[in-house]
């Protein structure tokens, strides 16, 4: 039986892997090998790691050239620190069209007490902003493990973000990823939860929760969060009346923003979308469960949101 995983921890633990597998893999960090991972690549495949120091600017741009070289440049940093180089990664990588990957990990509030300095809050909405970049956001071990191999197998720009927390096994092993495409976890009549990373595991349990209210609600695991599923998701709106989007990024921009927009694309759509994430506020420090707590993105956060959303 798979155990709880920090989504960082099976990146790792993937890419390490895959390099016998692509000899075209390569990978740079900025400083933080030990704690994004990548040190387990560096181990097998020294010559192919890059420490590049803490300098994530210029990581970026090795990055890209590497990529446009001909390989696939794994490029890993904090969430907040990698995205905070945007302007190099809209150049260099998105409009250069480089082969590289973006992993940003330690994202969301669930990092806890290094506060909100170390707290990547706004990397989604900055990163599916960009022409060409897909944006993706594993729930659990497995599915990190299969996005991975993904990113690894195909050519092109992208943004993995991942966790310092562990979490919970969602999935069994007949699930496959598909980028582009919703994962429905549970079905239900009443509400559709769309949760994405971290808090997916609590959508679950605020799930079990609101049955107890004599509430039926879905859970929808949204890994892809660029390329979106629209299509998945306006048939979602058109049979719930309610759909909550549950998010560790600030409430602007991110998944919440890709429900929206495509609700509001769509015809026949009887769903209002509550978008529920950290608020239009910095993030803090504290324990990782206290801040998911304060931010109502534990079970009985999530559940509460509901509750009120629908009046019940």
């Amino acid at each position: 039986m798979q155990k709880p995983k920090a989504s960082r921890q099976a990146f790792g633990e993937a890419l390490a892997e895959l390099g016998a597998v692509h000899p075209e893999i390569v990978v740079l960090d900025a400083d933080l090998a030990k704690s994004t991972k990548s040190e387990l690549f560096m181990k097998k495949f020294p010559e192919r790691f890059f420490e590049m120091g803490i300098a994530e600017q210029n990581m970026v741009g090795v990055a890209a050239g590497l990529g446009l070289a001909g390989k696939n440049a794994f490029c890993c940093s904090f969430a907040c620190f990698v995205a905070g180089r945007f302007e190099t990664i809209k150049i260099s990588v998105a409009y250069s069209g480089a082969n590289v990957k973006i992993v940003g990990t330690h994202a969301g509030v669930g990092i806890g007490p290094d506060g909100y300095s170390q707290m990547g809050l706004e990397d989604l909405a900055l990163m599916r902003t960009l022409p060409g970049m897909q944006v993706y956001q594993p729930a659990d071990e497995l599915e990190t493990r299969q996005i991975v191999a993904h990113l690894a197998a195909n050519p092109g720009a992208a943004y993995l973000r991942l966790t310092r927390q562990e979490l919970a096994p969602l999935h069994g092993e007949g699930y496959r990823f598909t980028p582009g495409k919703l994962d429905v976890l549970a079905e239900g009549k009443d509400v559709a939860i769309f949760a994405t990373g971290g808090p997916t595991m609590h959508a679950v349990t605020a799930r079990a929760e609101l049955a107890k209210a004599g509430i039926d609600a879905a859970v929808v695991n949204v890994p892809s969060i660029k390329p979106f599923d629209d299509a998945g998701t306006q048939a979602w709106a058109a049979k719930v009346p309610l759909i909550v989007t549950v998010e560790d990024h600030n409430v602007l921009g991110g998944l919440g923003g890709a429900v929206a927009e495509a609700v509001s694309a769509g015809h026949g759509s009887k769903a209002r979308v509550v978008r529920h994430g950290i608020p239009d506020v910095f993030g803090e420090s504290g324990e990782p469960d206290e801040l998911y707590a304060k931010f109502k993105l534990d079970g009985a956060g999530i559940a509460a949101v509901v509750r009120e959303a629908l009046g019940r």
